[in-house]
């Protein structure tokens, strides 16, 4: 398993909970942006930076994203595919999207942009909570130990 992550959006304090991860487990972390991003000196964590553009960054992460790979992403199209190739997908508040939830996760994405295009403010996400990142950490924690067992 490899962790990609949509780091262009990702809130800092995920990205801490991430690297210890990465470190503790020995995972291989690649963040992907469109700005430069500093991440800790270690042989599990990488940068790639693309080009700046709409989905730059998601497209790389679907390009390089494999069976059993994990992505971090708020995105939903870009969970959506993560999904299709075989792999998984948490957003950084732990929700983690299934082939089950997905499509209702694309439906609803789809009709609040409907409501933005027709001129409705639909307000912004909540500030990220103490136990939002709680819950990524234990989903991230779960899925990390569901592969380590799986490999054994």
């Amino acid at each position: 398993m490899k962790i990609w992550v949509d780091a262009d959006a990702c809130p800092a304090v995920i990205k801490d909970i991430l690297f210890k991860a990465a470190e503790r487990t020995g995972t291989d972390l690649t963040l992907v942006a469109n700005q430069s991003i500093r991440i800790p000196r270690s042989r599990y964590i990488k940068f790639v930076q693309v080009s700046a553009g709409f989905d730059v960054a998601d497209n790389e992460i679907v390009k390089r994203v494999g069976a059993d790979d994990l992505v971090i992403t708020s995105d939903i199209p870009l969970a959506a595919e993560a999904i299709e190739k075989g792999g998984y997908a948490l957003s950084p508040r732990g929700e983690l999207y299934t082939t089950e939830n997905i499509r209702a996760r694309l439906n609803m994405r789809d009709f609040m942009e409907t409501l933005r295009s027709s001129g409705i403010n639909t307000g912004g996400p909540a500030t990220l909570s103490q136990s939002d990142r709680q819950s990524f950490a234990n989903q991230l924690d779960t899925l990390l130990t569901r592969h380590a067992n799986r490999a054994q």
